[in-house]
């Protein structure tokens, strides 16, 4: 996970707000082209927040690849289903983040800035919690499966790969180099964060910390 700081709602949504009554709820959105293009701006705009990663797993997403995901289930918070500040943008991808969390109470969300130290993130793809709290959220959301570390060990490994050193060498380097890749896997292209960036800069941040 990767912290993300939330802004203001899109326009189209601070519209919707402006226009209807306040017991309107996000499942209201899909009865009209109106509520369709509200559900699309809320997506863009918090694909914007997390540069073009899932809010959970960091993969590349974009607006046909992630859906808008509430991180208070709508279940649980009816109240909040149309708060921005309450939506993110989750991957597609079955059995893990937006659709393994459901309606289970996630007790460390990416909206915590404490996602970023109590998720733990290992050259071999996986990934432990310092806390009890992040060792269920990691459970919730299915982020240590074995197609989820595979994926994210081959993953970091590429990055590694594009800073020209070998995945066995990173532990090697000092502090200098070290600092230099955590730059740049924190550097935006476009808007957009290399996919599991975060990913790496937790486990350089680990290095750096030894």
């Amino acid at each position: 996970m990767r912290w993300i700081r939330k802004g203001d709602p899109p326009p189209e949504l601070a519209h919707w707000h402006r226009h209807h009554s306040s017991g309107t709820v996000y499942d209201d959105l899909e009865h009209s082209e109106e509520g369709k293009e509200v559900r699309l701006a809320i997506r863009q705009a918090a694909l914007g927040e997390q540069r073009c990663l899932c809010a959970y797993c960091s993969e590349r997403i974009d607006v046909e690849t992630s859906h808008n995901e509430h991180v208070i289930p709508q279940a649980t918070a009816p109240n909040r289903t149309l708060d921005f500040a309450n939506i993110v943008a989750s991957c597609n991808r079955r059995g893990q983040c937006g659709g393994s969390h459901g309606s289970q109470r996630l007790p460390l969300t990416p909206l915590d800035p404490a996602c970023e130290h109590e998720l733990m993130y290992l050259l071999s793809g996986r990934v432990t919690g310092t806390t009890d709290n992040a060792q269920e959220s990691i459970r919730i959301l299915n982020l240590d499966g074995r197609s989820q570390r595979n994926r994210r060990k081959q993953m970091v490994e590429t990055l590694i790969f594009l800073e020209r050193i070998q995945p066995e060498e990173l532990t090697l380097l000092d502090d200098e180099l070290l600092a230099i890749i955590l730059d740049d896997m924190q550097t935006e292209k476009e808007g957009c964060l290399l996919p599991y960036a975060p990913v790496l800069a937790n486990i350089i941040r680990q290095l750096l910390a030894n």
